[in-house]
């Protein structure tokens, strides 16, 4: 949408899309803003980010009901049966965090233990994620930069050929091509990536913690249904 309203509204003022089309001016701004992107992080951080992009466009449905359901139905057979009963569930969890939670949980480890080795595990998740995040976020401010020193660059290159009058107005027309892609890889992609991705991230923290507030209710041998009033208060308008 955001390219279809530029180039779209360029063609309406009678602009010809082939002047917008500048290899030169694409080559100055990708590499540039890239090439500083990639120094600013460490190699896995940098793949990760490039991994991540599928994640905006195609993500993993975070399901918060389905989380409470799933505790209620944990809290409900440990208070019948009693906390041991949830080891088979721990086997049968496909997710690595519940199953580390529950696993926590049948061992019988001291409730504030608990808290501190998940909230740790969600830390590390979180330090992860926002290397993603930072990463788009930095792109998007280096690129209206680099778009700047393009146009800069063309400019040079006109100023170097005042003889021919005759090509002034068309050089310069392609010297400022450099900054529309500048700040349209910013604001068009990399900060919109980097915006998704932080929502992504808060909704599987949020998944996390929920479930970290639901064992340790569960191991402290709350009522299902006030465990599940209290889950379903953090889930709010999501």
């Amino acid at each position: 949408m955001g390219f279809v309203a530029v180039f779209g509204g360029a063609a309406i003022e009678g602009v010809q899309i082939s002047a917008l089309i500048q290899p030169t001016a694409a080559m100055i701004v990708l590499g540039g803003t890239f090439g500083a992107t990639f120094v600013s992080f460490p190699l896995p951080a940098i793949i990760a980010a490039l991994k991540d992009v599928k994640i905006a466009f195609l993500p993993n449905k975070v399901d918060h009901e389905g989380v409470v359901k799933d505790i209620i139905n944990y809290a409900t057979k440990a208070r019948r049966n009693g906390l041991i009963s949830l080891e088979q569930e721990a086997q049968n969890a496909k997710d690595p965090f519940i199953k580390k939670g529950i696993s926590l949980v049948v061992d019988g480890i001291d409730p504030q233990k608990l808290r501190e080795t998940l909230e740790a595990d969600i830390m590390a998740y979180e330090d992860h994620a926002k290397h993603s995040v930072e990463f788009y976020e930095s792109a998007g401010g280096y690129a209206p930069t680099i778009g700047i020193i393009g146009a800069v660059l063309g400019l040079i290159h006109v100023m170097g050929n005042l003889s021919d009058t005759s090509k002034l107005g068309g050089g310069i027309a392609v010297a400022f091509v450099a900054t529309i892609y500048g700040l349209m890889l910013a604001n068009i992609i990399c900060i919109p990536f980097g915006g998704k991705l932080k929502i992504r991230m808060k909704e599987e923290i949020l998944r996390r913690v929920m479930i970290l507030e639901g064992l340790i209710a569960i191991q402290n041998g709350e009522n299902p249904h006030f465990i599940e009033q209290k889950l379903k208060a953090f889930v709010g308008g999501h």
